[in-house]
Protein backbone atom coordinates (compact mmCIF):
# COMPACT_ATOMS: atom_id res chain seq x y z
CA UNK A 1 0.00 0.00 0.00
CA UNK A 2 2.86 2.41 0.77
CA UNK A 3 4.50 1.86 -2.58
CA UNK A 4 1.15 1.89 -4.31
CA UNK A 5 -0.08 5.16 -2.85
CA UNK A 6 -0.17 6.59 -6.32
CA UNK A 7 -3.54 5.39 -7.37
CA UNK A 8 -4.38 5.22 -11.04
CA UNK A 9 -7.12 7.42 -12.28
CA UNK A 10 -10.11 5.81 -13.77
CA UNK A 11 -10.45 6.00 -17.56
CA UNK A 12 -13.50 8.22 -17.18
CA UNK A 13 -11.56 10.66 -15.01
CA UNK A 14 -8.64 10.76 -17.49
CA UNK A 15 -11.11 11.58 -20.25
CA UNK A 16 -12.57 14.39 -18.18
CA UNK A 17 -9.15 15.85 -17.43
CA UNK A 18 -7.78 15.70 -20.95
CA UNK A 19 -11.08 16.47 -22.57
CA UNK A 20 -11.96 19.59 -20.64
CA UNK A 21 -12.35 21.37 -23.97
CA UNK A 22 -15.64 19.95 -25.03
CA UNK A 23 -16.52 19.74 -28.66
CA UNK A 24 -19.39 21.79 -29.99
CA UNK A 25 -22.44 20.02 -31.25
CA UNK A 26 -22.87 19.87 -35.01
CA UNK A 27 -25.85 22.20 -34.77
CA UNK A 28 -23.79 24.74 -32.79
CA UNK A 29 -20.94 24.58 -35.34
CA UNK A 30 -23.43 25.22 -38.13
CA UNK A 31 -24.84 28.22 -36.31
CA UNK A 32 -21.38 29.71 -35.72
CA UNK A 33 -20.04 29.19 -39.22
CA UNK A 34 -23.33 29.82 -40.94
CA UNK A 35 -24.16 33.18 -39.40
CA UNK A 36 -24.17 34.69 -42.92
CA UNK A 37 -27.30 33.17 -44.39
CA UNK A 38 -27.45 32.37 -48.08
CA UNK A 39 -29.92 34.13 -50.39
CA UNK A 40 -32.91 32.15 -51.50
CA UNK A 41 -32.93 30.95 -55.13
CA UNK A 42 -35.95 33.14 -55.91
CA UNK A 43 -34.10 36.24 -54.69
CA UNK A 44 -31.09 35.39 -56.84
CA UNK A 45 -33.29 35.00 -59.91
CA UNK A 46 -34.96 38.37 -59.29
CA UNK A 47 -31.58 40.05 -58.92
CA UNK A 48 -30.38 38.58 -62.21
CA UNK A 49 -33.54 39.74 -63.98
CA UNK A 50 -33.04 43.30 -62.73
CA UNK A 51 -29.41 43.21 -63.87
CA UNK A 52 -30.40 41.84 -67.28
CA UNK A 53 -32.93 44.64 -67.82
CA UNK A 54 -30.36 47.26 -66.89
CA UNK A 55 -27.82 45.75 -69.29
CA UNK A 56 -30.42 45.65 -72.09
CA UNK A 57 -31.11 49.36 -71.73
CA UNK A 58 -27.37 50.12 -71.87
CA UNK A 59 -26.87 47.91 -74.92
CA UNK A 60 -29.67 49.62 -76.83
CA UNK A 61 -28.14 53.01 -76.10
CA UNK A 62 -24.67 51.87 -77.13
CA UNK A 63 -25.97 50.22 -80.29
CA UNK A 64 -27.40 53.48 -81.64
CA UNK A 65 -25.03 56.03 -80.14
CA UNK A 66 -21.29 56.50 -80.12
CA UNK A 67 -21.36 59.12 -77.38
CA UNK A 68 -23.41 60.76 -74.69
CA UNK A 69 -26.73 62.40 -75.47
CA UNK A 70 -27.65 66.05 -75.21
CA UNK A 71 -27.33 69.29 -77.08
CA UNK A 72 -24.22 70.50 -78.85
CA UNK A 73 -24.79 74.13 -79.72
CA UNK A 74 -22.82 75.71 -82.53
CA UNK A 75 -20.16 78.02 -81.08
CA UNK A 76 -19.77 79.87 -84.39
CA UNK A 77 -21.82 80.28 -87.55
CA UNK A 78 -21.36 77.17 -89.69
CA UNK A 79 -23.29 76.76 -92.92
CA UNK A 80 -25.10 73.43 -93.07
CA UNK A 81 -23.73 71.10 -95.77
CA UNK A 82 -26.08 71.23 -98.72
CA UNK A 83 -27.51 67.98 -100.03
CA UNK A 84 -29.95 66.60 -102.57
CA UNK A 85 -31.68 63.40 -101.49
CA UNK A 86 -34.60 61.38 -102.89
CA UNK A 87 -37.85 61.13 -100.97
CA UNK A 88 -39.77 57.84 -100.77
CA UNK A 89 -41.20 58.36 -104.24
CA UNK A 90 -37.77 59.12 -105.73
CA UNK A 91 -38.30 62.87 -106.10
CA UNK A 92 -35.10 64.84 -105.36
CA UNK A 93 -35.20 67.27 -102.43
CA UNK A 94 -32.51 69.90 -101.92
CA UNK A 95 -31.77 71.40 -98.50
CA UNK A 96 -30.90 74.86 -99.82
CA UNK A 97 -34.37 75.12 -101.37
CA UNK A 98 -35.68 75.69 -97.84
CA UNK A 99 -33.57 78.82 -97.29
CA UNK A 100 -35.63 81.35 -95.31
CA UNK A 101 -37.20 78.63 -93.14
CA UNK A 102 -36.18 76.86 -89.96
CA UNK A 103 -35.31 73.29 -90.93
CA UNK A 104 -35.38 70.40 -88.46
CA UNK A 105 -33.36 67.47 -89.81
CA UNK A 106 -33.77 64.14 -88.03
CA UNK A 107 -31.09 61.57 -88.86
CA UNK A 108 -32.45 58.14 -87.96
CA UNK A 109 -32.61 54.46 -88.94
CA UNK A 110 -35.15 51.66 -88.82
CA UNK A 111 -32.63 49.51 -86.88
CA UNK A 112 -32.39 52.10 -84.09
CA UNK A 113 -35.04 51.38 -81.38
CA UNK A 114 -34.83 54.84 -79.70
CA UNK A 115 -35.60 56.49 -83.05
CA UNK A 116 -39.19 55.33 -82.72
CA UNK A 117 -39.77 57.65 -79.77
CA UNK A 118 -38.74 60.73 -81.76
CA UNK A 119 -41.54 60.31 -84.30
CA UNK A 120 -44.49 61.40 -82.08
CA UNK A 121 -42.62 64.53 -80.98
CA UNK A 122 -41.82 65.54 -84.55
CA UNK A 123 -45.37 64.75 -85.67
CA UNK A 124 -46.77 67.12 -83.03
CA UNK A 125 -44.26 69.83 -83.89
CA UNK A 126 -44.96 69.57 -87.62
CA UNK A 127 -48.72 69.59 -87.23
CA UNK A 128 -48.60 72.63 -84.94
CA UNK A 129 -46.34 74.74 -87.15
CA UNK A 130 -46.35 73.74 -90.83
CA UNK A 131 -49.32 75.97 -91.66
CA UNK A 132 -47.22 79.07 -90.84
CA UNK A 133 -44.94 78.24 -93.75
CA UNK A 134 -41.70 79.16 -91.95
CA UNK A 135 -40.55 75.72 -90.85
CA UNK A 136 -40.04 72.26 -92.30
CA UNK A 137 -39.13 68.86 -90.89
CA UNK A 138 -36.98 66.39 -92.81
CA UNK A 139 -36.51 62.85 -91.58
CA UNK A 140 -33.32 61.51 -93.17
CA UNK A 141 -33.11 57.71 -92.99
CA UNK A 142 -29.59 56.27 -93.13
CA UNK A 143 -30.61 52.66 -93.88
CA UNK A 144 -28.37 51.15 -96.55
CA UNK A 145 -31.37 49.18 -97.93
CA UNK A 146 -33.14 52.41 -98.84
CA UNK A 147 -36.84 52.95 -99.47
CA UNK A 148 -37.65 49.23 -99.53
CA UNK A 149 -37.26 49.03 -95.73
CA UNK A 150 -37.82 52.69 -94.84
CA UNK A 151 -41.22 52.97 -96.56
CA UNK A 152 -42.98 50.22 -94.56
CA UNK A 153 -41.45 51.51 -91.30
CA UNK A 154 -42.68 55.06 -91.99
CA UNK A 155 -46.20 53.78 -92.70
CA UNK A 156 -46.22 51.60 -89.59
CA UNK A 157 -45.10 54.46 -87.31
CA UNK A 158 -47.50 56.98 -88.85
CA UNK A 159 -44.84 59.54 -89.82
CA UNK A 160 -46.46 62.76 -91.10
CA UNK A 161 -43.43 64.83 -92.11
CA UNK A 162 -41.21 64.39 -95.19
CA UNK A 163 -38.83 61.42 -95.29
CA UNK A 164 -35.65 61.33 -97.36
CA UNK A 165 -33.18 58.52 -98.06
CA UNK A 166 -29.66 59.44 -96.94
CA UNK A 167 -26.49 57.82 -95.63
CA UNK A 168 -24.52 57.56 -92.41
CA UNK A 169 -21.71 59.45 -94.11
CA UNK A 170 -23.99 62.45 -94.62
CA UNK A 171 -25.09 62.29 -90.99
CA UNK A 172 -21.44 62.40 -89.91
CA UNK A 173 -20.88 65.48 -92.08
CA UNK A 174 -23.43 67.23 -89.88
CA UNK A 175 -21.66 66.02 -86.75
CA UNK A 176 -23.95 63.12 -85.82
CA UNK A 177 -22.37 60.80 -83.23
CA UNK A 178 -25.30 58.39 -83.01
CA UNK A 179 -29.00 58.06 -83.77
CA UNK A 180 -31.37 59.73 -83.53
CA UNK A 181 -29.60 63.05 -84.08
CA UNK A 182 -31.50 66.25 -84.80
CA UNK A 183 -29.84 69.19 -86.52
CA UNK A 184 -31.61 72.54 -86.39
CA UNK A 185 -30.81 74.80 -89.35
CA UNK A 186 -31.52 78.52 -89.13
CA UNK A 187 -33.39 80.38 -91.90
CA UNK A 188 -30.04 81.78 -93.12
CA UNK A 189 -28.75 78.23 -93.71
CA UNK A 190 -26.37 78.07 -90.74
CA UNK A 191 -26.51 75.35 -88.10
CA UNK A 192 -28.27 76.44 -84.92
CA UNK A 193 -27.67 73.33 -82.80
CA UNK A 194 -27.24 69.58 -82.83
CA UNK A 195 -29.11 67.25 -80.49
CA UNK A 196 -28.07 63.63 -79.89
CA UNK A 197 -30.96 61.55 -78.59
CA UNK A 198 -34.60 62.38 -78.02
CA UNK A 199 -35.69 66.02 -78.18
CA UNK A 200 -39.18 66.98 -77.04
CA UNK A 201 -41.61 69.24 -78.87
CA UNK A 202 -41.40 71.95 -76.17
CA UNK A 203 -37.69 72.46 -76.85
CA UNK A 204 -38.27 72.60 -80.58
CA UNK A 205 -40.95 75.24 -80.04
CA UNK A 206 -38.50 77.37 -78.04
CA UNK A 207 -35.90 77.22 -80.81
CA UNK A 208 -38.47 78.07 -83.48
CA UNK A 209 -39.78 80.98 -81.40
CA UNK A 210 -36.25 82.39 -81.12
CA UNK A 211 -35.82 82.17 -84.91
CA UNK A 212 -39.13 83.93 -85.48
CA UNK A 213 -38.16 86.75 -83.13
CA UNK A 214 -34.77 87.13 -84.83
CA UNK A 215 -36.41 87.30 -88.24
CA UNK A 216 -39.15 89.75 -87.31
Amino acid sequence: MASGARSEAKPSEVHKASGARSEAKPSEVHKASGARSEAKPSEVIKAWRRLSCALLVCLVAVACSGGGGGEQGATESVVAPDFTLPDLSGRPVRLSDFRGKTVVIDFWATWCPPCIFQVPELNKFWEANHAAGDVTVLGVAVDAEGASVVGPWVKEQGVRYQILIGTEELAKEFGALGFPTLVIVKPDGSIDSLHVGLIEVAELEQILAAHRVAGS
